[in-house]
């Protein structure tokens, strides 16, 4: 099968018109937290089932909705047979932080599959569950968003053998505890259009996301960056930058002045790639200084986000700016409250500052643990071209970091030390580790990995990724960087 074009995030489609459509990218999926995951899928099948199909209506509404896109970009979602998926087996066990599959090929459409592919954290989770305790597995999925969540649990059940629970689907209930949540955030904020939501990558299935639309738009939000889901359901398809464009240019200003310079749209330049003091926030002023009356905005991301705003809005008074404020990552309605004090102290005025939700407004609100946030799953952009590349973010503990270059897994067998070291590809793999990505069978199974001590139960760089995050840190940093 294979999706809608428009199945993606909005910014998907700013990002590839501001950089290179057809240029060979890679990108890896991971999770940063949540412990041992096993794999309940041929990876290489299940990405290849999600590649888009674009119809006869998808580019005019695109342009309709201000996407327009260029011929490079239409070239680029028929290359499907240049597309290489590189994986851990079906039924490996994988600890935090290991590159469970690289997806390289032509940037638009490797980049698209960003939002569908991070849908997979459920099934891993549910997967996991299944093996390792099937007691919290019953409760985890006793109850679920809707029928396809529910299919989904019975057919990851089904892959690894385990006998289903009682699971109801209960889609109202749902959508009532979605639009509870959006109209406190609307109470809070004072106006709907103040308030847009990302949360396709939060969601399980489109199903489940579609039903928390549903509620978004009965409670008055009308934006989200779910396009596919904007188009049946007589939204607007929002979103304009992603880490991958900040790496994919290397530097912050050449970033921003491309997806100002190459599209006649408003930008968001999204402040924290490399460090929102040091470069995001000074070039997106800078931009915004030459263009004042563009109603370009910054985003923040990771890191102390009240100092980054209020430093931000100082520094901003002081060049005689006022910038749109968009916040999101982790809001809910507690900071949504503390953020919207602080507008009020600096005399931001209301038009000027958006919140964007995600796993806020999706993640399933009766307590379900099997979020994307409990385990932190990211897809991140490791080469473009021949260049690779890496995010480094605001986190304190560099919890944020991404993995450059070509990267794999080496998985341990014998002797002692971590688990699992993250290589590159073309790297021969350390005396008592084998090349875990792209073997025919998983080397070592959950039983044995929950046998370790915790000191042992983590994946660490080898000796060739270690110097290509060294090179970007001094490339970026002029120094060694610890976050």
């Amino acid at each position: 099968m294979s999706s809608s074009l428009l199945a993606t995030d909005g910014y998907k489609f700013s990002m590839a018109e501001a950089g290179w459509p057809l240029r060979d990218e890679c990108f890896y999926y991971t999770h940063r937290r949540g412990g041992i995951g096993v794999v309940p899928v041929d990876l290489e099948a299940f990405v290849r089932d999600l590649l888009p199909e674009p119809g006869p209506d998808d580019y005019r509404y695109l342009a309709d909705h201000d996407y327009e896109m260029g011929a490079g970009f239409k070239t680029a979602m028929v290359l499907r047979d240049r597309v290489r998926v590189r994986a851990i087996p079906r039924g490996s066990a994988f600890v935090e932080r290991e590159p469970v599959f690289t997806v390289a090929g032509p940037s638009a459409l490797v980049s698209w599959l960003e939002p569908l592919a991070l849908q997979l954290n459920y099934r891993i989770q549910v997967a996991t569950l299944a093996t390792t305790d099937p007691e919290a597995l019953a409760v985890a999925v006793a109850r679920v968003t809707c029928e396809e969540q529910r299919r989904i649990v019975l057919e990851t059940l089904d892959t690894v053998g385990v006998a289903a629970p009682p699971i109801a689907a209960e889609p109202e209930l749902y959508h009532g505890r979605v639009l509870a949540r959006v109209k406190e955030l609307v109470r809070l904020v004072e106006n709907p259009n103040r308030v847009f939501e990302v949360g396709m990558r939060a969601a399980s299935c489109l199903a489940q996301h579609r039903i928390a639309l549903e509620a978004c738009k009965e409670a008055g939000v009308v934006r989200t960056s779910n396009v596919v889901l904007a188009r049946e359901l007589s939204m607007v398809p929002v979103g304009t930058m992603g880490h991958e464009h900040v790496q994919r240019y290397g530097t912050d200003e050449a970033a921003f002045r491309a997806m100002r310079d190459r599209r006649p749209n408003r930008s968001s330049f999204l402040l924290d790639t490399f460090d929102t003091f040091l470069s995001g926030l000074p070039a997106a002023l800078e931009l915004m200084q030459e263009s004042p009356g563009r109603g370009d905005s910054i985003r923040y991301d990771s890191g102390d986000k009240v100092t980054q705003y209020l430093f931000a809005c100082a520094r901003a008074r002081a060049l005689q700016l006022e910038p749109i404020h968009i916040l999101e990552d982790g809001f809910d309605a507690v900071l949504t409250g503390r953020f919207e004090e602080l507008r009020r102290q600096v005399g931001v005025d209301p038009a000027h500052q958006f919140y964007g939700y995600g796993g806020t407004i999706v993640a399933e609100p009766s307590g379900s643990t099997l979020t994307r946030d409990r385990v932190s799953a990211v897809w991140k952009l490791t080469r473009t071209g021949r260049t690779p590349t890496m995010k480094f973010a605001n986190e304190a503990d560099g919890a944020k970091e991404s993995v450059p270059g070509e990267p794999v897994v080496f998985r341990r067998v014998t002797g002692n030390g971590p688990i699992g070291i993250v290589g590159q590809e073309g790297e021969e793999p350390p005396a008592g580790y084998v090349r875990l990505t792209g073997a025919s069978q998983a080397a070592t199974g959950v039983a044995a990995l929950n046998t370790l001590p915790g000191a042992q139960l983590r994946a660490i760089p080898s000796p060739a990724t270690g110097a290509l995050i060294e090179t970007l840190r001094r490339r970026h940093f002029g120094r060694r960087h610890d976050p």
